[in-house]
C-alpha cells in the first residue's frame, strides 16, 4: 500500500478522504476529536504545497445531526490557523472551479458528501468508479489520500471509486490505525483478552466467533447489551423489562447464536455476575444468584456491576494483548458510567498492548481522563469488521491501487 512519504506534492491536487462524523448537539459540532487525528495529514500535504480537496460526510438523511460541512470548514480553519474555505457543492460546475482555482498551500472542503445520492448506497469498486461524483472529480486530481478509518468498511465512491484511476495512498491516521489493529490481531503475545460491549452484538459475535475460532483470543470479557445477550444464552434470567427492551431491538433473536459459541467455547466467554439498575433513583446493584434479582422484572439493566468489574480488572492486569470495543453500560449517566470506567482505566493500567474502539467507548475515555491505552481506534464499526476477519473494501482498494500504480510512481519519484 502506498504511505504519504512515497510522493512529492509540490502543485499536486489531491483530493483527501477524510472521517469528520461528528456528534452535534443543538446543531452545534461538541467534539473535535475526529478533526484532531487527521491534523497530521492535513498539514503534511499544506507544508508540501499541495492543493488540498477534503471531502468528508455528516450523518445520513434526515437524522437530527445531518448538517453541512461549514462548521467543519470553521474547526478545521481554527486548528491549523489558515482558511479551509467551505465550498456549497460537491462535484458540481462550482465545486470544479473552486478545485481548478486552488493554489500550492491552500485547502477547501467540499458539502457533506451524503448529500450526493451516490454516496448513500455501498457499491462494488466497479460500480462507485462509474459514478458522476468520481467521473467529474477524477480529471482534477493527481493523488487521492484517504485518511477515513472509521469509513473503511463501507464501499462507496468517495472512498474506494478512485483506487484504478489515481494513485490511493494511506494517509497517517489511516496507517496508525492499520497498524495497531493489525499488531493487536496477528499478535503471539499471550494472554489475549477481547472486551466486546455496546450495542452493535451482531457485529461483536461475528468477532467472537472469527477470534476464537482462528485462536487470536484466549478469554472474550462481555458487558453492555452484548453481556445481556451471552448472560440469556447462559439460561440466566434477565427478568420482564429486560427481555421486552431487547425484543424491541430486534436482538433476542442472537441469542441462538451465542448460545452456539458457549457450547463451543464455554470456559473462553465471560459474562458479568452482577448489573445496576436504577432503582427509586439511586444506582443499586443486583448479584444474578441473588434473591433480589426479581428487581429485573421492573427495572431496566444499564451497567454490570462491581463485583464484575474486580473480576475483569484481574483478567485484564495478566493480559499481553487487549482488545476493547464498547461501553460496559449506559456511560452518560454518571452513576452508570462505573462499570465503562472501571474496565477502561484497568485497561489503562494494564502493561499490555491495547486498542480500544467505537465512538462512545473513545467519548467516555476522554470524559473520565482515562490514560496508558496504546492506541484509541477512531472507528467502531470499522474495527469491528477488521477483527472479525472481513476485508474492509477500503483496505482492499488500497492494494489495488497500489498494484495499478507502483511502477509509474517509481519512475516519477
Amino acid at each position: 500500500m502506498f504511505r504519504l512519504v512515497d510522493f512529492s506534492y509540490h502543485n499536486k491536487t489531491v483530493f483527501l478522504r477524510v472521517d469528520l462524523n461528528s456528534p452535534v448537539k443543538n446543531g452545534k459540532i461538541i467534539s473535535d476529536a475526529r478533526f484532531r487525528a487527521i491534523l497530521p495529514t492535513l498539514l503534511y500535504l499544506l507544508e508540501h504545497n499541495a492543493k488540498v480537496v477534503i471531502a468528508t460526510h455528516q450523518s445520513k438523511p434526515y437524522n437530527e445531526d445531518y448538517i453541512t460541512t461549514e462548521q467543519h470548514a470553521e474547526i478545521l480553519s481554527s486548528l491549523i490557523g489558515r482558511e479551509v474555505e467551505y465550498v456549497e457543492d460537491i462535484f458540481g460546475k462550482y465545486a470544479r472551479e473552486k478545485i481548478r482555482d486552488l493554489k500550492p498551500g491552500e485547502a477547501i472542503i467540499l458539502e457533506n458528501l451524503r448529500f450526493a445520492a451516490e454516496e448513500i448506497k455501498q457499491k462494488p469498486l466497479e460500480e462507485c468508479e462509474k459514478t458522476h461524483f468520481v467521473r467529474k472529480l477524477a480529471p482534477l486530481l493527481d493523488y487521492v489520500v484517504n485518511d477515513a478509518f472509521a469509513a473503511a468498511h463501507r464501499s462507496q465512491p468517495s472512498l474506494v471509486g478512485f483506487a484504478r484511476i489515481k494513485p490511493m495512498i494511506m494517509g497517517f491516521l489511516m496507517e496508525k490505525e492499520v497498524n495497531a489493529l493489525t499488531r493487536a490481531y496477528e499478535s503471539r503475545e499471550r494472554p489475549k483478552v477481547y472486551v466486546l460491549g455496546g450495542a452493535k452484538v451482531e457485529d461483536s459475535l461475528r468477532v467472537a466467533e472469527n477470534v476464537l475460532k482462528g485462536e487470536k483470543a484466549d478469554l472474550i470479557l462481555t458487558g453492555g447489551l452484548v453481556g445481556n445477550i451471552f448472560t440469556l444464552a447462559k439460561g440466566y434470567n434477565l427478568g420482564i423489562v429486560n427481555i421486552e427492551f431487547l425484543e424491541r431491538k430486534g436482538l433476542l433473536e442472537l441469542v441462538d447464536w451465542a448460545e452456539k459459541l458457549l457450547d463451543e467455547f464455554y470456559p473462553y466467554i465471560r459474562t458479568p455476575v452482577d448489573f445496576a439498575i436504577d432503582y427509586k433513583g439511586e444506582r443499586l446493584e443486583v448479584d444474578l444468584l441473588s434473591d433480589e434479582k426479581w428487581l429485573f422484572d421492573e427495572y431496566q439493566i444499564l451497567d454490570i456491576g462491581s463485583r464484575t468489574v474486580k473480576k475483569y480488572a484481574q483478567i485484564l492486569k495478566q493480559a499481553k494483548i487487549i482488545v476493547a470495543n464498547g461501553p460496559m453500560g449506559v456511560f452518560e449517566i454518571e452513576e452508570f458510567a462505573k462499570g465503562t470506567v472501571g474496565v477502561f482505566r484497568a485497561i489503562g493500567e494494564s502493561e499490555a498492548f491495547s486498542v480500544v474502539g467505537g465512538g462512545h467507548s473513545i467519548a467516555s475515555i476522554y470524559k473520565y481522563n482515562i490514560q496508558g491505552i496504546s492506541h484509541i481506534s477512531t472507528g467502531g464499526g470499522a474495527m469491528l469488521a477488521f477483527f472479525a476477519g472481513e476485508k474492509l473494501p477500503v483496505l482492499e482498494a488500497f492494494k489495488i491501487s497500489y498494484e495499478r500504480f507502483k511502477d509509474k510512481v517509481k519512475k516519477e519519484n
